[in-house]
């Protein structure tokens, strides 16, 4: 697996720090990864691994207020906030699709990466040829907590779960939670954000007709993530896409996995599951 960099300008003039993985020969499609809230692109060097072995070519920028684009100020979402998050989405795959006309583009979106995406969808829908959201849930509802003055706090989501760290909700391996608190560029206190009630458009019937019939769409899920409901959540946003006309829709929930899939003690079974489904939306 070769690694590049290279920097996509936002909207709001935010230099984005995007890792570029490839692999040998020639790809076969892109995967473009958006990451979630308090984290960072480089968590998702291990799942490029497994893309760019079987021929994938994978963009992983550090979004706004993280990891190097960050450049110390964790949190800070810019000038354009929750709307930027989105349209960074935007401008990342058009820098794609620029470069590689000829390659089929997935979007792979967790956990506030994962919301991105359903807003990007209502709108963008016909510039990707398959999605994966991870770690997602019925956006209509987190609204109202994510639109507070209040800076953005993932302590919450622990209860439930054991405290050694207070992020026990990440994930049941303990190694991958230790990871995740030793990281300076995760679990960060964020600014709050403003623009996010252009978050209930990825709720809107109307809005998701929108989406073209043929984008398959993969949902992932643990049962035990307290953003999933059980489950019931993630269900829900399958279900909205199939009443919006989409065909092909997929939802998998994995029995007491939390938060972080790809970093789950059952990551290998999640990452096979997400190659099947990618060869299954792309010829070969």
């Amino acid at each position: 697996m070769d690694e590049s960099t290279i920097e996509v300008t936002s909207r709001d003039g935010i230099q984005l720090q995007v890792y570029r993985w490839a692999p040998d020969g020639e790809p076969r499609a892109v995967v473009q990864i958006q990451h979630g809230l308090g984290e960072h692109a480089l968590r998702y060097k291990r799942f490029a691994r497994a893309l760019t072995e079987v021929g994938y070519l994978v963009y992983a920028p550090d979004g706004r207020g993280s990891g190097r684009t960050a450049q110390g100020r964790f949190g800070h979402w810019g000038e354009d906030s929750w709307p930027g998050w989105v349209d960074d989405v935007a401008r990342l795959n058009a820098r794609i699709r620029a470069d590689h006309s000829e390659l089929p583009l997935v979007l792979f979106g967790h956990s506030m990466g994962s919301f991105a995406t359903q807003q990007f969808l209502v709108d963008h829908s016909g510039d990707v040829d398959a999605v994966v959201l991870s770690g997602t849930t019925e956006v209509s509802g987190l609204v109202p907590m994510l639109d507070s003055p209040e800076p953005a706090d993932l302590s919450a989501f622990n209860a439930g779960f054991e405290h050694r760290t207070g992020f026990e909700w990440l994930s049941r391996d303990a190694a991958e939670v230790d990871l995740y608190v030793a990281d300076e560029g995760c679990g960060f206190a964020s600014e709050p954000f403003r623009g996010i009630p252009t978050l209930l458009a990825a709720a809107d019937p109307e809005r998701l007709a929108g989406i073209r019939s043929d984008l398959p769409i993969l949902l992932v899920s643990g049962s035990a993530d307290p953003l999933a409901g059980g489950g019931a959540a993630v269900e829900l946003v399958g279900q909205r896409y199939r009443e919006a006309g989409v065909q092909d829709v997929t939802v998998t929930i994995y029995p007491d996995a939390r938060h972080e899939l790809l970093n789950e003690t059952n990551r290998d079974e999640v990452t096979a599951d997400i190659l099947t489904f990618l060869r299954r939306a792309f010829v070969g």
